[in-house]
């Protein structure tokens, strides 16, 4: 293999996975069980064995895939915030949204906020909704303010004032002051500078709760990376491009879904090999499957989501999460129901077959139905004990009062059911036909469940890629890099009768956003050539409260805008009104590096591979004998009939009855119904 010029570590709860891509695209990987409590570790363990293996050059770009952000949310433990906001303002956290999640609970629980009431505090200043300044900040009244909460042993700072989206001179002035002092800021116009005050609080909040544990590890594996060989450490965003680590660390929580993006990517690269443009993703893990809607070869991006009833209100690619993966664990719920998930088994203990743990999960049905045979090695070494799953079924089952093979078959299909609800959520809720689309399975445990939720989806055609087990550190190293910049903007009326305007205010903005945007890009390393930008506009009805973003031709092209948001309100809403008056509520700017990745390189035999074995394999209650692959040895254009297994050190692929697989010529595995 050539000399490697990027690496690509996507860091997930129970395994983390490398790939090595050579100038040429040639491609390497390696899998190591991730280390919980400091996931760092796995990450140089497995560079160090890459380059013991000489897998790995001297001299490298690292790209990482990291949960810490997302981790730290979801667990609650973060750096000590508190929160500095107008006075009359201090309860926006407490009173959120009135919107009810469970529509019908008799007992409806929201989320608390991450820090409690006695950690916000407001200071006098204020800005109208046109962002001129009524009460400009008093800086001695925000230095004793500020020496207060340092007294108080505050970490981390959020502050967020009203309407500071439109014109952040008091909160700029105050987080001046704020540097002074020992702790962690983090401003509401840097981190969300958007209308929806408790949207664009509480990601600020989110923000200055997880940059201080994001610091303390970029700034250990930046040091530890680099004696490793790494030239440049960059981190993966939600939105699908990649930063700095030093922009990661004050701006972490652009991060939240940095491993699933990845995925993402690669799918798209994937996708446009193979000639697949409308895609369903499918990324089953260890911990959680992740899935994502694909038309015409992109994906939405999204500028608000919730993490554990947590809003973030930052560019997101549209990825949605659900506590079902290889490693979710089953248990009798006190109705006497099986349920699994969303509590997993992680890399520590591990499922029962990797020889630790002691309760059953999705990877351990597997065993149990014949799906993962003892043949495989998993990460290229790990052997499965099947008697010690056997051992802990039988006991399992008694529990259920079923059989060994109907308790296995009802984990699957309870965590089918989950993953399938996941896969209509983001079609079939938004309007879209599963069966129009190729459903493309990734992760470790994919392989072994996408033909089963294609049946239930309708859908008739599976693309398994050449490294599903590695696929999300893949889009790592294939990402490039990527800016979003936003000026939110007062109401502006009809557009119609603003007129040139409008118009003269809209170039002046995009020149701003477009300059910005260029010293950024300069800073990367990227000259003018090497980088594109687009321009969008966030339009609604007059009187509507939330907008639409459509695609600018150029600045100038406004009054084209109006139309295409017709045409998207009607695409997203089922109706329009072209009578109705359009407003502006912001301008986007994003900025896209357009360096030339090699494409992942596969070399394929010449010859069709053999099948290595035969294993019983349950399927529907009937134990069949099925033949094994070893994924390496088969060729582009190997027809595979069902049933079959297809080995591989970092994944299986199950071809249950009435399909088949094509391999074609990048050495994804192509699954259709058998007709």
């Amino acid at each position: 293999m050539k000399p490697l010029q990027s690496v690509g570590i996507d860091v997930g709860g129970t395994f983390t996975d490398f790939v090595f891509r050579d100038s040429e695209g040639g491609i390497a990987i390696l899998k190591r069980p991730s280390t919980p409590l400091y996931p760092a570790q796995s990450m140089l363990e497995g560079l160090q064995d890459a380059k013991q293996a000489e897998t790995l050059a001297s001299s490298f770009l690292l790209t990482h895939g990291t949960t810490v952000a997302t981790n730290a949310l979801l667990e609650r433990k973060g750096a000590k915030t508190a929160l500095i906001t107008t006075k009359g303002f201090r309860d926006v956290l407490e009173i959120g949204r009135q919107n009810r999640d469970t529509l019908y609970a008799f007992h409806p629980q929201r989320a608390k906020p991450l820090i409690p009431r006695a950690a916000c505090f407001e200071i006098a200043e204020r800005v109208d909704w046109r962002g001129d300044v009524l009460l400009p900040l008093d800086e001695t009244e925000a230095l004793r303010l500020l020496q207060e909460i340092d007294t108080l042993g505050y970490d981390s700072v959020a502050i967020c004032f009203i309407f500071g989206y439109l014109n952040p001179i008091n909160e700029r002035t105050l987080g001046k002051i704020a540097k002074n002092f020992p702790f962690t800021v983090s401003l509401s116009s840097d981190i969300a500078p958007e209308a929806r005050e408790f949207e664009r609080t509480a990601t600020t909040v989110a923000n200055a709760f997880v940059a201080p544990v994001m610091s303390r590890y970029l700034e250990s594996l930046s040091v530890r990376a680099k004696e490793e060989g790494a030239s440049r450490l960059r981190i993966m965003q939600s939105n699908g491009g990649t930063l700095r680590a030093l922009e990661a660390m004050e701006q972490a929580i652009k991060t939240a879904l940095s491993g699933p993006a990845g995925g993402v990517v690669a799918s798209i690269a994937a996708g446009k090999q193979a000639g697949f443009s409308d895609i369903l993703t499918f990324d089953m893990g260890g911990t959680s499957t992740d899935v994502a809607l694909i038309r015409n070869g992109k994906c939405p991006i999204v500028t608000t989501s919730t993490l554990n009833g947590i809003p973030i209100r930052t560019s997101q690619l549209d990825i949605h999460t659900v506590g079902a993966g290889g490693g979710s664990l089953a248990r009798i719920d006190r109705g006497g129901g099986l349920r699994v998930g969303p509590e997993s088994a992680g890399a520590t203990p591990g499922p029962v077959a990797y020889g630790v743990g002691d309760r059953l999960c999705v990877t351990d049905a597997n065993v149990l139905l014949g799906r993962l045979p003892s043949q495989i090695r998993l990460g290229g070494t790990m052997r499965l004990d099947v008697e010690r799953v056997r051992e802990y079924g039988e006991r399992f089952a008694q529990e259920c009062g079923l059989s060994l093979t109907a308790m296995a078959q009802g984990i699957l299909d309870v965590a089918n059911s989950a993953m399938a609800r996941a896969l209509r959520h983001i079609s079939v809720e938004r309007g879209h036909d599963p069966a129009q689309f190729t459903l493309l399975s990734f992760g470790g445990a994919g392989g072994l469940h996408a033909c089963d939720l294609a049946d239930a989806l309708g859908i008739h055609t599976v693309l398994v890629p050449r490294y599903p087990g590695a696929f999300s550190a893949l889009g790592l190293v294939l990402a490039t890099v990527r800016r979003d910049y936003v000026q939110a903007l007062p109401p502006t009326g009809s557009l119609a009768q603003s007129g040139e305007t409008f118009g003269e205010r809209l170039q002046n903005i995009a020149q701003s956003l477009f300059q910005t945007a260029e010293a950024d890009m300069e800073g990367e390393g990227l000259g003018r050539d090497e980088w594109l930008v687009e321009f969008q506009l966030d339009l609604r009805y007059v009187g509507q409260s939330f907008a639409l973003s459509v695609s600018l031709a150029s600045p100038d092209a406004w009054r084209e805008a109006i139309t295409a948001f017709h045409n998207a309100h009607l695409a997203r809403y089922g109706y329009s009104n072209a009578s109705e008056p359009v407003e502006a509520v912001a301008v986007r700017l994003i900025a896209l590096g357009t360096a030339e990745n090699a494409d992942a390189r596969v070399i394929l035999p010449k010859q069709a591979g053999h099948s290595c074995g035969v294993v019983e394999v349950c399927f529907a209650g009937t134990w069949r004998p099925t033949a094994l692959y070893r994924r390496e040895e088969i060729c582009a254009g190997q027809t595979l009939h069902a049933p079959a297994i297809i080995l591989q050190s970092d994944s299986a692929t199950l071809i249950p009855p009435a399909w088949r697989g094509v391999c074609d010529d990048f050495g994804n595995l192509i699954l259709s119904v058998d007709v």
